[in-house]
């Protein structure tokens, strides 16, 4: 066996024998690179040997040196013969992975009857030709594979003289061998002879190689073809065949065996144990099964197993600037997961381990996000879909809804023992230095239809390869549905480390849709509304810009209510039902509202204490800066808590006066000042006001020395100065 790695630059005296046939072109340094994967026979007098060129997933830069290197260990020049070279262990890794890329081949050969990428010529044949000098796992699986096509008149004959006569009792044996009791004049025997035998070694070779058909078939998802209905050695029965018992039971009956097509299965079945070098195959022509441009088969694999085959081929194959998507498949929006739908977008990367990405394929990455923007627009601009599965925007807010762009590049992964894995099913964000990328013409606008995010995954190639090869329907359905929602969930979970989510409804009175439409400059790009219920709205903002968002949370919280509501949960947990008594806000001529300032972080204190308590007291001994009692105080009817600028909040007092409190009793209400020895203690209700036109706050601070004591104003003075 020979090992070549596909792309790798060899000199090209290291390679010329092994690749005669090929011609593959020097470069001006007089290196060579193969750009096939796959296998061949090199008939040449001096190899006389199989060529596996293997992916270049295999290669790993190692060292100070970056060097590439297979397994991040090997030198590729340095394991073209690789016998005393590599361990056991990596020798039956490479074994097995050839029998993988090629059965992967065969599946995208057979499913993609077109393409132009696969260049093959079979002439797996047993029998007493030239012999090879060595035979890899896959020449023994495919000689197994072949020998039952070319043989099954022999099985059934063989099945004919063994069942041939069984249970017809011979007398003579019985007569002879046994005893009889006598029943009124006649003898009955209880234990006849008959020709059934205890052990029967043609039946049991027979078994044995069917068990390994229905092993390889199970395993690497070759067709089984098996038409004698033996009871087979399966599970862990078969495990110990594989290791050690097969040998020991097929030496203990090799002795009887002796016609050629006898021997010779024996000897198929002892090697496929063994994987020994004891197969003999005619290589007088040229045999090979390779494949140009192996990234295209992995495209393929990825497609495959994520993809959605249901959408119209002008979104996926081919876009109308003539691009040609990777992957695309509509599932479960990040932000309503149960009834909203959003596509999913990705280019597979089939790049060496580690390999970074270029800024070409993040480019063009946004620029496919983009065209499929414009292609739903047109759908509804056309009004060629009533009942949409996907709507990208919304036009109560136009928001854009959020479409993960990704790339998938593969890895390899090793179990706890430090073996390449098949077994590791999951997707995970790459390790490589850049796992994320973002395009935007704006901060803090994550609903923008010019905000477009893109992330990375690494999936293992040992893994996803199989899972193709074996071509079986229920178990590609059942990892696309796991893995769909796995990357759904990482992607969201990235998404709350950058953004804060909420989830709004308008208070009673307050026409919402009007508010966005009054102040839609404030809100756009952060607002989108997917939802079956109209009525609620979703709010996502960057946590990097915080007084920008909490000024403009204060300002939502006096039309609407606003809650936390991370990524995928249900917003109606988040939002209350209903109003618990908030109104539309009428504004009287003598309506007057008490004005209390509170700076930085005391301010979002404030607010929060006053909600909880329902009660605000307001110190009476002050030190000179007691409050202004004016006329009508018993009248408050609105409380402004604000901080010199445009943060406040409006709340409604309970409308029966305020209350002396001494100083003992206050609790725990928000004060104007701690420890006074008297309060006059305002009940608010606890919802923000909700319709007020927004206020202008200069009339509140008048003198820099005045402006922190409550103040008692005018709500019409205030609306006034606004231009009310």
């Amino acid at each position: 066996m020979k090992i070549l790695i596909e792309e790798y630059r060899y000199e090209a005296d290291a390679v010329k024998e092994v690749l005669q046939g090929l011609d593959p072109l020097m470069d001006m340094q007089g290196k060579v690179s193969v750009h096939y994967v796959g296998y061949y026979y090199n008939y040449n007098s001096s190899v006389k040997d199989c060529v596996f060129i293997l992916p270049k997933v295999l290669l790993k830069e190692s060292g100070d040196d970056k060097q590439e290197k297979v397994f991040g260990e090997y030198r590729p020049e340095d394991i073209i013969n690789p016998e005393g070279k590599l361990k056991q262990q990596e020798k039956d890794f490479i074994y097995k992975l050839a029998v993988w890329v090629y059965r992967a081949i065969v599946v995208y050969k057979n499913s993609h009857p077109e393409n132009t990428i696969v260049c093959q010529s079979f002439i797996h044949q047993v029998g007493r030709g030239r012999r090879r000098l060595s035979n890899t796992y896959l020449d023994i699986l495919l000689s197994l594979i072949q020998f039952n096509r070319d043989n099954r008149n022999l099985f059934f004959f063989i099945l004919k003289n063994l069942h041939s006569g069984y249970d017809k009792i011979n007398w003579t044996r019985t007569i002879s061998t046994t005893d009889a009791i006598v029943q009124r004049g006649k003898p009955v025997y209880l234990n006849p002879v008959n020709k059934k035998r205890q052990v029967d070694f043609d039946e049991e070779l027979l078994v044995i190689f069917f068990s390994i058909l229905n092993y390889v078939g199970d395993t690497y998802g070759f067709a089984k073809e098996i038409d004698c209905h033996f009871q087979l050695i399966k599970g862990k029965q078969f495990e110990t065949y594989l290791k050690g018992f097969g040998c020991t039971r097929l030496l203990q009956i090799k002795y009887k065996y002796f016609s050629d097509k006898d021997l010779e299965l024996w000897g198929l079945c002892y090697a496929f144990f063994d994987e020994s070098r004891k197969v003999f195959v005619n290589t007088r022509q040229k045999e090979y099964l390779l494949v140009k441009d192996f990234y295209i088969v992995f495209e393929a694999i990825i497609d495959e197993l994520i993809g959605d085959r249901t959408l119209p081929d002008n979104l996926k194959k081919r876009q109308e600037d003539g691009k040609v998507l990777d992957h695309i498949f509509r599932d479960a929006s990040l932000i309503d997961s149960r009834n909203r739908k959003t596509y999913y977008i990705g280019d597979s990367k089939y790049y060496k381990i580690g390999h970074e990405l270029t800024k070409e394929s993040i480019y063009k990455q946004y620029t496919y996000a983009h065209n499929v923007i414009q292609w739903n627009l047109n759908l509804f601009n056309d009004e060629k879909e009533e009942n949409p599965s996907v709507r990208l925007r919304d036009d109560v807010t136009e928001g854009y809804n959020i479409i993960p762009n990704f790339f998938i590049s593969a890895k390899m992964y090793k179990d706890g023992n430090g073996r390449f894995s098949y077994g590791d099913d999951g997707i995970e964000r790459t390790d490589r230095k850049h796992n994320r990328h973002s395009q935007f013409q704006f901060k803090n606008r994550l609903f923008d239809r010019d905000t477009l995010l893109l992330f990375h995954y690494d999936v293992n190639f040992l893994f996803v390869l199989s899972l193709y090869a074996r071509n079986n329907a229920s178990q590609k359905a059942v990892w696309k549905e796991k893995v769909r929602r796995t990357f759904r969930e990482e992607i969201q979970e990235w998404l709350k480390k950058d953004y804060d989510f909420y989830a709004m409804r308008a208070l009673p009175g307050v026409d919402g849709e009007a508010y966005i439409k009054g102040h839609f400059q404030e809100v756009l790009g952060k607002l989108y509304a997917p939802y079956t219920d109209k009525g609620i709205i979703s709010l996502a903002l960057d946590n990097k810009c915080k007084p920008e968002n909490d000024a403009l949370i204060d300002e939502l919280r006096r039309y609407f209510y606003v809650e936390l509501c991370p990524l995928g949960q249900d917003p109606n947990k988040a939002l209350p039902a209903v109003a618990t008594g908030a109104v539309a806000a009428t504004i009287g001529d003598n309506d007057l509202a008490l004005c209390v300032t509170r700076m930085g972080d005391n301010y979002g204190n404030f607010i929060g204490q006053l909600k909880a308590a329902g009660k605000m007291g307001i110190a009476l001994n002050m030190d000179g800066a007691t409050l202004q009692l004016v006329e009508g105080f018993t009248n408050v009817r609105y409380v402004i808590v604000h901080n010199k600028s445009k943060r406040y909040s409006v709340f409604y007092t309970d409308g029966k006066g305020p209350k002396l409190v001494a100083g003992d009793d206050i609790g725990n209400m928000p004060v104007t000042k701690k420890g006074a020895s008297l309060y006059l203690v305002y009940s608010v209700k606890k919802e923000a006001v909700v319709g007020l036109p927004e206020l202008d706050l200069t009339p509140i601070a008048l003198a820099r020395s005045e402006s922190y004591y409550p103040q008692l104003l005018p709500v019409q003075a205030l609306l006034k100065k606004a231009g009310a």
